[in-house]
């Protein structure tokens, strides 16, 4: 039996959105692997097996590709929020949240970096508002989920962006240590050093990790200094 148009129609749809994923996922392994700068438009089209001229009905320019995939990690992020196990267990956003950091460092700064290029070049002025919307949206929804931990006395009392931004810092430096050539040689155990990281960016914010900041003549700080004999 043959197609009726608007089942053509369907597929040609479903075909479309098909080959610019295979076209996203491609670029992003070509990114990854050569550097953004290195990458052509013909790379990309030949690891995907098509025209390069088939690029461009998805893609104008090389930097739409590039924020169409910072759009879609932000996306990924907005799901992790969203998602049931958060909501159920509150806990688990800062390990999930590191996890998701840096279950592939090179990724997250190479998104920072092109970021950076596209700002300051100002290319798709738009795009680049949507994504920025797209974050804040993200940021609001961070926000809620630590204003909670810290009504119930899990985090420091302190505002939200005080944390996002602290751990922000600390999966930017740990992404930057992954990427130092010295470093991957002192690094011995990748794996157990991920973890050991990742416990204490989970930690951080926890309310008493701070310590407290004690009048040195009062009672309380006398009470920790041991005099000499």
């Amino acid at each position: 039996m043959s197609e009726t148009a608007v089942e053509k129609q369907a597929r040609r749809v479903r075909e479309f959105r098909q080959r610019e994923a295979r076209i996203l996922e491609a670029a992003l392994a070509l990114f990854l692997q050569h550097g953004e700068d290195r990458v052509t438009v013909e790379m990309i089209a030949d690891h995907v097996g098509i025209g390069k001229g088939t690029i461009y009905k998805h893609f104008k320019t090389k930097a739409e590709i590039y924020l169409r995939l910072m759009l879609d990690y932000e996306q990924e992020m907005a799901d992790l929020f969203l998602s049931p196990h958060i909501a159920e267990d509150k806990e688990a956003l800062s390990r999930e949240y590191f996890r998701f950091r840096m279950q592939q460092p090179e990724k997250y700064l190479l998104f920072n970096r092109l970021e950076d290029k596209l700002v300051k070049t100002n290319a798709l002025p738009d795009m680049i508002e949507e994504l920025h919307a797209f974050r804040a949206r993200n940021l609001e929804s961070l926000s809620d989920l630590i204003r909670s931990r810290v009504d119930e006395g899990h985090l420091e009392d302190v505002p939200a962006y005080f944390h996002y931004c602290a751990s922000w810092a600390f999966v930017h430096g740990a992404a930057v240590l992954y990427q130092s050539g010295f470093f991957q040689d002192v690094i011995e155990d990748k794996d157990e050093f991920f973890n050991f990281l990742m416990d204490i960016g989970v930690r951080m914010g926890n309310r008493g990790q701070r310590g407290r900041r004690l009048d040195p003549f009062s009672d309380s700080a006398a009470e920790q200094v041991t005099p000499d004999d």
